[in-house]
């Protein structure tokens, strides 16, 4: 962000740096962490994780050998005033500090990110989500939340949905008006599991299940769905269309039809094998011949759809980045609009049998597809991110959707109680 870079350099001249907290010890966190050598003017200062020695091997993993153990935000307070990066298991210790003044969320679980996003806008904790399975499930009510608490909430820079939304408002800015944002794909196979994905996993030091929520589809789908909501298009079909094209993204802006986009007021898709891999990309229109003139002469063709990407997404090096626009700036890199646009629902991963538990995301039960919301309330659709720990009623074949009505829920989860209220909230065509 080239404003962000001159207020870090202010931050890092003045000696105050920001500080801020973060929710997970995984992979993602891991490479936050280690950005710390690098950056000025901020810094991962706290680090909570259900498992106290993950989060001390990550923490020291980034070189970082002055830590400590808290178990109170006094506690953490007084470690950071010291320069000494705090660690804990509790989620209410980073929300209560008075010295962070932002936190971030990078477990990628739906239960546990919701319980902590809660806590931090409960006590008036900006809050930035790694976290695309959480936000693509409840994101709008997070949202409504934040915003009534005072406080801001946004995904994350470096993940491709807020690459295609800062690509999105680049294009905006030029008074064209954009019609598809995508995300090119290398690999799509809704039969992929934790078994298929083992070898994978290990070379990234990434899990089964999330490597598998990447192959499978899901993934793509909250990331879309994320983009849905914070722009107000649609899916042109369940699932999206999805073209497989192993050219460069540029060749793509005749395949599209172009009145049906401007119908559905812009679409979000994604493509199997283009390139630039694995970059994002929006197509737009021009207003008049005057513009198109001017884009005909920059190259981008005769239209009328013109191709911007962006060839990368670089998720640790500009998560925090995320943290600079919200604290120093009030910007929020991608948030929901409103009510729910898209929305991911769940469908069977292989044969299903009434009396089977349903698994988790990136597991061998169930993958994700993006549908429009009031599809998904008007057939009573069974969204993903709720669909763990769910029993079936009823013998569900391969690849078919599964609705509300064929599952029991399983009981006392903050998700469900907040997605009810969600759902109360914005009902289909508001």
């Amino acid at each position: 962000m080239i404003i962000v870079d001159k207020a870090l350099e202010k931050r890092a001249a003045e000696s105050r740096p920001i500080l801020f907290g973060m929710f997970g010890a995984g992979w993602i966190a891991k490479g936050i962490l280690n950005q710390g050598r690098y950056l000025r003017g901020i810094r991962c200062a706290a680090v909570c994780n259900r498992t106290i020695d993950k989060a001390v091997r990550a923490v020291r993993s980034a070189g970082i050998t002055s830590l400590k153990v808290v178990g109170s935000s006094a506690e953490l307070d007084q470690s950071l005033r010291k320069g000494i990066t705090a660690i804990t298991d509790d989620p209410v210790v980073l929300c209560e500090s008075e010295i962070l003044e932002c936190l971030i969320e990078v477990t990628g679980h739906v239960e546990y990110g919701a319980t902590v996003t809660t806590l931090a806008i409960e006590h008036g904790k900006d809050m930035v989500l790694m976290n695309a399975e959480l936000d693509g499930t409840i994101g709008p009510l997070l949202k409504w939340k934040a915003d009534k608490a005072g406080v801001l909430i946004s995904g994350c820079d470096g993940d491709q949905p807020a690459v295609q939304m800062n690509l999105y408002r680049f294009v905006r800015s030029l008074e064209l008006n954009p019609l598809v944002c995508g995300n090119i794909k290398g690999l799509q196979d809704h039969y992929r599991n934790p078994t298929t994905q083992a070898s994978f996993a290990r070379t990234w030091d990434q899990t089964p299940e999330m490597v598998t929520s990447f192959a499978d589809g899901t993934k793509i789908s909250f990331e879309q769905a994320i983009v849905a909501n914070a722009t107000g298009m649609k899916v042109a079909q369940r699932g999206m269309i999805g073209y497989e094209h192993t050219g460069h993204v540029d060749d793509l802006t005749d395949r599209y039809d172009v009145e049906q986009l401007r119908e559905l007021g812009g679409i979000v898709d994604y493509v199997l094998g283009a390139k630039p891999s694995p970059g994002v990309y929006v197509f737009a229109e021009a207003h008049d011949a005057t513009q198109a003139q001017y884009l005909k002469y920059a190259k981008l063709g005769d239209g009328p759809l013109y191709s911007f990407y962006v060839p990368y997404h670089l998720m640790p090096f500009e998560a925090p980045l995320t943290v600079a626009r919200m604290v120093e700036f009030g910007d929020v890199a991608i948030a929901p609009q409103g009510g729910p646009v898209v929305d991911v629902v769940t469908a069977a991963k292989r044969d299903l049998h009434r009396g089977e538990t349903l698994d988790g995301l990136g597991g061998y039960t169930t993958y994700g597809l993006c549908e429009n919301y009031e599809n998904v309330r008007d057939q009573d659709l069974l969204p993903i991110g709720l669909a763990e720990g769910s029993v079936l009623r009823r013998h569900i074949p391969r690849d078919e959707v599964i609705s509300v009505k064929d599952v029991d829920y399983p009981e006392g989860g903050i998700t469900h109680r907040l997605r009810q209220q969600q759902d109360e909230m914005f009902p289909p065509g508001t």
